[in-house]
């Protein structure tokens, strides 16, 4: 199949791949864009892990208020320059993961974060569940390993799916913006309010 000028420019256009990589990618995929499209977003993964190492102390700390007024959220987001930290691209990502995080609700950044106290809970919970379901005792660690990948999906920002693209994580989306870049991209910390929920009980409100 021919690959077409027009192809290669809207591709190009989509992914902020390069010309020469745009045009590998669809005669690679025999000019089917979206298979090209993820192809260049497997090797912007590739990319943005090398990227990692570069410390990123630049960025911004971005704010979603939801229309409601009911749930708001800050983030910080961490970049390497000052120069990307200043760009339209680089706030509109601040706001989208502002705004996944008001959305999805997330627990921690990353896996990594989440405390051991609080996996071993998880862990007896699902072994316990397993048990009453009445699966034998050797494979309930299995069954137990399994059901925290999804609890990570549930609670880990990074490893949600992105409430705009669930074809992506939040992972993803940051690691291709950061192989666009060339930069490392780094959430360090966020708080999210939700009204009501650092409301004082009756106690505590009439003394």
């Amino acid at each position: 199949m021919a690959i077409t000028a027009d192809a290669i420019k809207q591709l190009r256009e989509t992914s902020g791949a390069g010309i020469m990589e745009v045009k590998k990618a669809l005669v690679e995929t025999g000019g089917d864009t979206e298979k090209a499209l993820k192809v260049l977003r497997e090797r912007g993964l590739a990319k943005a892990a090398k990227l990692a190492t570069r410390e990123a102390k630049e960025g911004l700390i971005c704010s979603y208020i939801h229309h409601s007024g009911r749930v708001g959220v800050l983030v910080e987001v961490n970049c390497v320059t000052d120069f990307v930290a200043r760009t339209e691209e680089f706030g509109a990502l601040c706001r989208d993961i502002a705004m996944h995080i008001a959305a999805a609700n997330p627990q921690w950044i990353r896996k990594e974060d989440v405390s051991q106290e609080a996996l071993q809970r998880e862990i007896e919970v699902y072994k316990t569940q397993a048990r009453n379901e009445g699966k034998p005792e050797k494979i309930l660690d299995k069954i137990a390993e399994g059901k925290l990948n999804k609890f990570y999906t549930d609670n880990c920002l990074i490893e949600q799916p992105f409430i705009r693209d669930e074809e992506k994580t939040v992972g993803g989306m940051i690691s291709e913006y950061a192989a666009k870049t060339g930069e490392n991209i780094v959430v360090s910390r966020f708080v999210r309010f939700a009204l009501g929920e650092g409301a004082p009980g009756a106690e505590e409100a009439q003394a």
